[in-house]
C-alpha cells in the first residue's frame, strides 16, 4: 500500500506558488514501539509555515529539499504500538506534515507531543480556536499585551485564525477593539463577533490618520500579525506605555530584507515608553492546558465564535496554503482530506 505526501521541490523566490511542492508516493509507514499510525483527516494551514520554506533557519530549521512539508494536522489512529492509544481514536499533532498517513510518537515533549481531541468540540477545533491559534491569542494577550478595561487594542489580520480570537478575548478583558483586515466582508464578520470598529487597509487612503480618528487617545495594545505599512501606521499612534505584540509578518514575509524598511520607531518608543515583544507560541506551550480551559469555557458560554475556511482534497494542499498566504481565506484555513 502506498502513502501520498507533499514534499518540497524547491525554495520559492518571492511568494510561494503551487509548484514549490510535488506530490510523491512512498511505501506505507509502520509504527515502531511506542508509536501510532494515523490516517490524516485534517491539515492546518498557518502563516508560520512560510518560514519553513527557506534553507536558512529562523527560530527552527526549515524544510529540506525533498522533505515532507511541515504542518499540524489530525487523524484517526489505524494502528497502535502505544499502550495508551487505541485504534479509532483521534490524534492531533504539530508533527503530522503534509501526508495522508503519518507515524507519530505520542510521548515526545512540548509542541511535538500528540494530543487527544477533547469531548464536545469538533475535531478540527484542535487546529483552530482550541489549538495553536487559540494558544497564540491567549498568551499574547494575557502574558504580553495585558489589556485592562477601557484600553484600546488594535489587531491586524483581524479575521484570521488568531486575529478573530484576539478581538474576542480582548473584549472579554474589557478592551475596545479595532480590527484591520483586507476586505469589507472580513470587517463585517469582525463586527459581528464583537469588534468595535474596523479599517480596510486595501481601501484606506491614510492608515495612520484612520487609526488616529478611531483611537484619539492612542493605541494601548497592538497585536501585530502582518508587519509592513500597517505596523508603521499603528506604531505612529501608540499611547503612553503601550504594549506591542509582534506575532507575524505575513505582509512582508515574501520580501527581501532590504525591502522591509519602514518607520524608524525609536523616537516614538522613547516618547510613549512603549514595550515591543516578539511572540513565538512554541515558547508558551506550558500554558496550553490553562489556555484551553478558558477557551472551552468561553466557547461553551457563547463568548467565542469562529469562522473556518475549508478546502477539500489532499491534492489541494498547495492551493490552500497559497490561498491563505494571499489573504483569500475567510477565517482559519483548513484542508479536509
Amino acid at each position: 500500500m502506498q502513502n501520498r505526501q507533499w514534499v518540497l521541490d524547491h525554495y520559492p523566490d518571492g511568494p510561494a506558488t503551487p509548484d514549490v511542492w510535488r506530490l510523491e508516493e512512498v511505501d506505507m509507514p509502520e509504527p515502531g514501539p511506542g508509536q501510532i499510525l494515523i490516517r490524516t483527516r485534517w491539515l492546518s494551514m498557518d502563516p508560520y509555515m512560510r518560514g519553513r520554506l527557506s534553507p536558512a533557519a529562523n527560530y527552527t530549521a526549515g524544510v529540506a529539499i525533498g522533505g515532507v512539508m511541515h504542518g499540524g494536522g489530525l487523524g484517526e489512529v489505524i494502528a497502535s504500538n502505544h499502550p495508551d492509544w487505541k485504534v479509532g481514536e483521534l490524534a492531533e499533532s504539530m508533527s503530522v506534515g503534509w501526508r495522508e498517513h503519518a507515524v507519530l510518537t505520542p510521548d515526545l515533549p512540548g509542541a511535538a507531543a500528540t494530543n487527544r481531541v477533547p469531548e464536545g468540540v469538533p475535531a478540527q477545533a484542535t487546529l483552530s480556536w482550541l489549538g495553536m491559534p487559540g494558544l497564540t491569542a491567549y498568551v499574547g494577550l494575557t502574558e504580553i499585551g495585558r489589556p485592562i478595561p477601557g484600553e484600546t487594542l488594535v489587531v491586524s489580520a483581524a479575521s484570521g485564525a488568531a486575529g478573530q480570537l484576539v478581538g474576542q478575548i480582548a473584549k472579554l478583558m474589557g478592551a475596545r477593539v479595532i480590527g484591520i483586515a483586507g476586505s469589507d466582508d472580513k470587517l463585517d464578520y469582525c463586527r459581528s463577533i464583537g469588534f468595535d470598529a474596523g479599517i480596510n487597509y486595501k481601501t484606506c487612503p491614510d492608515m495612520s490618520a484612520a487609526i488616529a480618528e478611531l483611537a484619539p487617545n492612542g493605541v494601548d495594545v497592538f497585536f501585530d500579525n502582518t508587519g509592513g505599512p500597517i505596523h508603521d501606521a499603528v506604531l505612529a499612534n501608540l499611547a503612553t506605555f503601550a504594549r506591542v505584540i509582534i506575532c507575524g509578518r505575513i505582509a512582508v514575509v515574501d520580501q527581501a530584507p532590504s525591502e522591509d524598511i519602514g518607520l524608524r520607531a525609536s523616537s516614538r518608543l522613547i516618547v510613549t515608553r512603549a514595550r515591543i515583544q516578539g511572540l513565538i507560541v512554541f515558547d508558551w506551550w506550558h500554558k496550553r492546558a490553562e489556555a484551553f480551559r478558558h477557551l472551552i469555557n468561553w466557547h461553551a458560554q457563547g463568548h467565542i465564535r469562529f469562522r473556518e475556511d475549508i478546502l477539500d482534497g489532499f491534492e489541494h494542499a498547495p492551493e490552500a496554503f497559497v490561498r491563505m498566504m494571499a489573504g483569500g481565506n475567510r477565517g482559519k484555513q483548513l484542508l479536509r482530506l
